[in-house]
Parts: C-alpha cells; structure tokens; sequence
C-alpha cells in the first residue's frame, strides 16, 4: 500500500503528558510499526493516558504550566529520538481547564514547537468542540495558533450535549458527519496555508461508503477551489 499512498500514523497511546514518563515498552512497538512501514508522518495526541501501569481508554487533559511544558518537551524528545524522525503533536478537544495554567494552550503548543522541532497536526473539530466548551473564538484561536508548523489536518464530527449549567457542551465523538461550521473553518485554514494532507476520522456508528465519499469529496472540494484560485493568479500574473 505505501508504494501507492502515503501512510501517516497516528498513535493514542504515547500519553505524552503523562506524569510517570513514557513506556518504553509501547515506543519499541511503535519503532518497529514506523520502520516497517515508513510513513510520511507519525502523530500523537497532547494529552495523557495512562497512569502507573494501567492504560485509560480516553485523551486526557493537561495543565498549560512550566512544569508539564518540560515534561512535554522531554517526552517529545525521546519519541523523535527514539524514531529517528520528527512527529506531529495534535491540539486537544478539551471539556475543562486547570487552574494551575499559566498560559494559553496556543503558547504552549507554539513553546513545544519551538523547543523540540516537531509538527503539529491540526484538528479542526478540536478547535471547535473546545472554543465551544470554554467559551472563546475558534478564530481566535486558530488566529494565535502556529499555523506555519502545521503539516497536517483532521476532521470529524461531534456529538452535542448540555453541561450542568445549562450550557451547550460538544464532546469529540467522531461518529456523524463534519459540522458545517467545521467546514467553515477548515476552508478559512486552507485559504491561509494551501492544501494540506487531510484526514476525516469516523470511529464509531460508521456508515455506508457514500456517506463516508461525500465527506471526502467536500473536503477535495474546498482543497481542489484554493488550487484552482492559485492557478487562477499565477495565471493573471
């Protein structure tokens, strides 16, 4: 398959901020997947899964502070090492924030960058479902995020809910189709950057195949426009 399509993986496992350190056990697995296949990109997740030896089924949050910076950066070290090539880190779908961060989690992912070299991933319904749970821009956001490090993008939908306040919460479900304001905001990311390698995850309640080619044909098609627009100057200049 790699002789005909580029592979990217993505790993949900490393718990990259996690407290206890990585597993090494788990990264020599994941070494020797990307040696046998050599993909154009591996990418994780910023977040944490696991604690002691026990693995939780969920990305979990961390704190925007000094010490989890280090630690990150640490952690992302030893994965590029470990590999012998650069990984992306993923921004988070988040549903709370700790009082203990320091900074925004835009200036911690651009510190990360920074410190240890590696891409981002950039997943738009993640810049949705959180600007959505606490209240801020997803313009904003995407306005103040290190889009120059990004080389690649996910979509997917989500599932919508209220929180005990009355107050509307998404939550990450990857099950349904990508929200049209998600579409919005992937066409406003691709006028910025330029066509990027695009992912549309959908784990859960999959459905048939010409639901699953729509989705890829309106991501082709906001893709195919801005190379279209592109042509469309180099053509008048």
């Amino acid at each position: 398959m790699r002789e005909d399509f580029p592979l990217s993986i993505h790993g949900v496992g490393l718990s990259i901020g996690s407290p206890t350190g990585l597993d090494p056990k788990h990264l020599l697995r994941l070494k020797t997947v990307v040696d046998r296949y050599q993909p154009e990109q591996v990418s994780e997740h910023l977040a944490w899964s696991t604690h002691d030896s026990q693995f939780l089924n969920d990305l979990l949050p961390v704190p925007y502070d000094q010490a989890t910076l280090d630690r990150v950066c640490d952690h992302i070290d030893q994965v590029q090492e470990a590999l012998g090539r650069r990984m992306l880190l993923e921004n988070p779908s988040t549903y709370l924030g700790f009082e203990a961060s320091t900074m925004s989690e835009t200036d911690f992912i651009r510190a990360i960058a920074r410190r240890t070299g590696c891409g981002l991933l950039l997943d738009i319904n993640n810049v949705h479902v959180s600007a959505t749970n606490h209240g801020y821009g997803a313009r904003d956001y995407l306005a103040d995020f290190p889009l120059l490090c990004v080389e690649e993008i996910h979509l997917a939908g989500h599932a919508e809910d209220i929180d005990d306040a009355g107050l509307p919460l998404l939550i990450d479900s990857h099950d349904r189709p990508v929200d049209d304001l998600v579409w919005d905001l992937y066409a406003h990311v691709i006028g910025r950057l330029g066509p990027l390698p695009t992912l549309i995850e959908w784990d859960n309640e999959v459905p048939d195949w010409h639901v699953l080619k729509r989705e890829a044909q309106l991501a082709e098609a906001i893709l195919d426009r801005h190379v279209a627009a592109d042509l469309g100057l180099l053509h008048a200049s």
